[in-house]
C-alpha cells in the first residue's frame, strides 16, 4: 500500500460540540517526534484544522494528541510574498483549495491562492523540509511563536531559538529548540538576537523564486537540534520524502487488504495509517548515536527511550495488542521507554502529553504490560514492571495526577466508595488491574502474589447489584448509592451510563453471567442494551457532552461504539456461546459507522485505539481481554487479508462467500482443519498459516463445550 493513497484528512471534519474523530491531518513518520498539518483557524482552541475551511495560515509543528490534551511545543511557519500590513497570521493567511492540495503521511503540498506559491513540507523524525516555490517578487517566511520564545538569526542562512508552550507540563520552563538552515539567504539585514513572547517574525529573502528550509528541533537543548538536522544536511526534498514514505511503506505493507468494495479497502488503510501515530517518539541520538531523552520532572538529560502522547484508558484496548502481531519491536522498545517514566515519577504512566497528566479511571498501562508478559514481549523488564505494578496497586501518590486514586478505601472495602468520581469505573478498571498484576506475577514465578491478585480481580462482585443487572456506586456502609438511573451519565461513571460501564469485567464474564443468575437473564441484558433507543439522561454533567451526542447519532441503541468502553460489548454474546448474535452486529457497524472520509469515525479515535478497533473487527477477531493471549472470533469483512507478522511468518484470512447478505459464519478452517473454539490463541497465530471463514446468510446455532468459549478466570 503506498502512502501517497492515503489521505490524512480522514476523520478531521470536527467540533467540540460533536466528533466525527477529533482527528488531526497528521504528516510525519510513522511515531514521529513531530507532526506537520495545515492550520485553518487558530482563533478555534484546538480545533485549529477543518477540511471545510479555505483559508491556510501556515504548516504548524505540532504534538497536539487530541483535542481535549491540547497542543505543545508548536509553531507555525507561512511562506508569503511582498509587505504585511501587520506581522500577524490573520495578516499574513491565504485562501487555499483544499480538493487541489495534498494531504498524505509523507508530504503536504499548497497553493497559497494570494501569493500563488506553492510550498511542500516533507518530515523527518526531528526535522524536515520546507521548500517553497515563489511567482511574486520579495519572498518571506512568517515564523509565528505563541508562548515565549527566544530567537538568534546567527547568519544569512541560519536562524535558531527556542519555544516554551504546553497545556501542561512538570517543568514550566520546558523548552522546544529548532533550528533552520535557509538554502537562499536572507536579504535584509535583521535583529540578531531577540525574545518575546505571542510573537511573529519575518523573514525576507528577495526576490527569488525558490527556498527550501532545512530545520531540525529537539526537546533537549539548541545544540542537539542542530546535531538533528546535521545528519540530514546533505538531503534534498527528494530525500526527505524517500526516507518518510519509506517508513510508512514498511508498517502499511504489513497487512494486504484484498476486496472487491475498493472504499472498504481504502477505509482499512486510512485507519491503518493511524493506528501507527501515537505513541511519539520523545527520544533523541547525541554525538555518539547513544540513546537520551529529556525528563521532565528532574528537568534533566537522561539516558534511555521514552515515548509521549498516549492515554492508556483508551489505547491498551486495541494499539498494543495489533503491535503484540505486527509491531513487536516497537512494542518492546515503548514498554522500555514506559519503564523509564515509571523509573523517573515513581509510578507508571496513565495519561503521556508531554508528562503524566493523571487522566481517566485506572492504571492501564498494566494491561499494556500483562498482554506483553503472556507473549513473551521484553520478559527481561517484568520483575520491574511486576515492582511497579504492585507499587500502583498500593501506594496512594500525594500528587492525585499519579497511580490509583482511593487506593487505601479499594483495599479496605474492595470497592472504590461512591464519594469518589467514577468511582464504578475505577472499580471495575481496578479489578481488571490486579488480574493483570495476577498475570505478570505469574510469569514471573510469583505464585504468592498471583493468588492474592487473581482473589482481588473479583471484587467487581461487591458493586454488582443483582436486582438491576447493572455496577453501582456503593457507600462506605455497604449501600448502594440512592437514586439510581441506569441511562444517567457522568458521576458515578466515567463517559457513559451504567448500560456502558457495567460489563467492564474483561477477565471473568463466567463470573459476571453467575452471578446474573445464568445464561438466559444475562442474554436478556445484551438484548435490551442493544434492541432500546440510544437515550441518556445528563443530570451527572448537567449538560450534554459530544460522547452522548454521538451515541444518539445513530441507532445502535445503549452500544455506543463511538467510545471505548462500548468496543467489547458485541462479544458478550459469545462467552454465552451465542457468537450469531454478535456477527451481523458487528457487520452493521463497521459498514455503517466507518468509512474513509474526514467524517470517517462514529467518535474520537484516541490515540489509535478506534482505529485498531476497526482493523481487528475487519480482520475477523478481536482481543477481549489484553492479558489473556486470546483473541475471541468476530465477523471477517474482507475477500481476504495477508498479515505478514513480526516474526516473519504469514497469516492468510479468506472469507466467502462474501456478499452484503453473508452476515454469519457458517464454519471455520484454520490450517485445513475445522476449527470449532471461539477464540484464535496468539501463540498460534504467531505461527502464520491460514483461516478460511466461510459465510451464510442465515446463523447455524450450536452448542460449545465450556473450552471453547473465550477466556475467564
Amino acid at each position: 500500500m503506498k502512502p501517497t493513497l492515503i489521505d490524512t484528512r480522514h476523520g478531521t471534519d470536527n467540533q467540540h460540540s460533536f466528533s466525527n474523530g477529533n482527528c488531526l491531518p497528521y504528516t510525519g513518520v510513522p511515531f514521529g517526534m513531530n507532526y506537520f498539518a495545515p492550520q485553518t483557524n487558530g482563533d478555534n482552541g484546538s480545533w485549529w484544522f477543518n477540511p471545510r475551511d479555505r483559508v491556510f495560515q501556515g504548516f504548524r509543528l505540532t504534538h497536539q494528541p487530541s483535542p481535549w490534551m491540547g497542543d505543545f511545543s508548536y509553531f507555525v511557519m507561512q511562506p508569503f510574498n511582498g509587505k504585511l500590513k501587520e506581522k500577524s497570521i490573520f495578516h499574513a493567511q491565504s485562501s487555499y483549495r483544499p480538493d487541489e492540495s495534498v494531504f498524505n503521511p509523507s508530504y503536504l503540498e499548497i497553493t497559497a491562492q494570494r501569493y500563488q506559491l506553492t510550498a511542500r513540507l516533507i518530515p523527518s523524525m526531528y526535522g524536515g523540509a520546507l521548500s517553497t516555490s515563489y511567482t511574486q517578487p520579495d519572498a518571506g517566511l512568517l515564523l509565528s511563536l505563541p508562548g515565549n520564545y527566544k530567537l538568534t538569526i546567527e547568519d544569512a542562512h541560519t536562524v535558531s531559538g527556542s519555544i516554551v508552550n504546553y497545556a501542561g507540563c512538570e517543568d514550566k520552563d520546558f523548552a522546544f529548540y529548532f533550528t533552520l538552515h535557509f538554502q537562499q539567504p536572507l536579504a535584509i539585514e535583521q535583529l540578531t538576537e531577540q525574545a518575546g513572547a505571542d510573537d511573529c517574525v519575518t523573514f525576507s529573502f528577495g526576490d527569488i523564486t525558490k527556498q527550501v528550509i532545512q530545520f531540525g528541533t529537539s526537546f533537549i537543548s539548541l545544540e542537539q537540534a542542530k546535531l538533528n538536522l546535521s545528519r540530514e544536511f546533505d538531503w534534498m526534498p527528494e530525500d526527505y520524502r524517500k526516507h518518510s514514505e519509506e517508513q510508512w511503506a514498511y508498517y502499511l505493507n504489513k497487512i494486504d487488504i484484498q476486496d472487491k468494495n475498493q472504499q472498504r479497502r481504502s477505509t482499512f488503510y486510512h485507519n491503518l495509517y493511524r493506528a501507527f501515530l501515537f505513541p511519539q517518539t520523545f527520544y533523541e541520538k547525541d554525538l555518539d548515536g547513544q540513546i537520551i531523552h529529556y525528563d521532565t520532572l528532574a528537568k534533566k538529560v537522561k539516558p534511555g527511550f521514552l515515548y509521549t502522547n498516549n492515554g492508556f484508558w483508551d489505547t491498551y484496548k486495541t494499539v498494543y495488542p495489533l503491535y503484540s502481531l505486527i509491531a513487536q519491536e516497537k512494542y518492546a522498545e515503548m514498554l522500555e521507554g514506559f519503564l523509564n517514566s515509571y523509573r523517573e515519577s515513581g509510578y507508571l504512566p496513565k495519561w503521556l502529553s508531554p508528562d503524566e497528566r493523571g487522566l481517566m479511571p485506572g492504571t492501564l498501562i498494566d494491561a499494556v504490560i500483562a498482554d506483553a508478559a503472556v507473549k513473551n514481549i521484553r520478559p527481561d523488564l517484568m520483575p520491574e514492571f511486576l515492582e511497579a505494578m504492585i507499587k500502583g496497586a498500593t501506594i496512594q501518590s500525594d500528587n492525585p495526577n499519579y497511580g490509583r486514586q482511593g487506593t487505601n478505601d479499594y483495599l479496605t472495602y474492595g470497592y472504590v466508595p461512591a464519594h469518589y468520581h467514577e468511582s464504578v469505573n475505577h472499580t471495575l478498571d481496578y479489578c481488571y488491574s490486579d488480574f493483570c498484576i495476577s498475570q505478570v506475577a505469574k510469569i514471573s514465578k510469583d505464585s504468592d502474589t498471583a493468588e492474592h491478585y487473581g482473589r482481588q480481580a473479583k471484587n467487581y462482585l461487591t458493586i454488582f447489584d443483582p436486582d438491576t443487572g447493572f455496577m453501582r456506586a456503593k457507600q462506605t456502609n455497604g449501600s448502594f448509592k440512592e437514586g439510581f438511573d441506569n441511562h444517567r451519565w457522568g458521576g458515578d461513571y466515567a463517559e457513559g451510563s451504567a448500560w456502558q460501564s457495567s460489563f467492564a469485567v474483561y477477565h471473568d464474564f463466567k463470573g459476571l453471567i453467575t452471578a446474573f443468575g445464568g445464561h438466559d437473564k444475562f442474554l436478556e441484558k445484551l438484548i435490551d442494551l442493544c434492541n432500546q433507543s440510544p437515550s441518556f439522561n445528563v443530570d451527572g454533567y448537567g449538560f450534554e457532552i459530544h460522547e452522548m451526542s454521538e451515541m444518539a447519532a445513530t441507532e445502535f441503541g445503549q452500544l455506543a461504539i463511538s467510545n471505548q468502553p462500548s468496543f467489547h460489548l458485541p462479544y458478550l454474546f459469545s462467552y454465552l456461546g451465542k457468537p450469531e448474535f454478535a456477527q451481523p452486529l458487528l457487520k452493521q457497524l463497521m459498514i455503517q459507522e466507518f468509512n474513509d472520509s474526514p467524517t470517517g469515525f462514529p467518535g474520537d479515535e484516541d490515540n489509535g485505539s478506534m482505529a485498531s478497533w476497526y482493523i481487528f473487527n475487519s480482520l475477523g477477531f478481536y482481543p477481549v481481554c489484553p492479558g489473556s493471549g486470546e483473541y475471541v472470533i468476530g465477523m471477517p469483512l474482507f475477500d481476504k487479508a495477508v498479515i505478514h507478522l513480526s516474526n516473519g511468518e504469514t497469516l492468510t484470512i479468506s472469507s466467502g462467500p462474501n456478499q452484503e447478505q453473508q452476515q454469519f459464519i457458517d464454519h471455520i478452517y484454520y490450517n485445513d482443519s475445522l476449527h470449532e473454539s471461539l477464540v484464535f490463541e496468539h501463540e498460534s497465530l504467531m505461527k502464520g498459516g491460514k483461516i478460511e471463514f466461510t459465510l451464510g446468510i442465515v446463523p447455524r446455532p450450536k452448542n460449545y463445550e465450556n473450552e471453547q468459549l473465550p477466556f475467564s478466570i
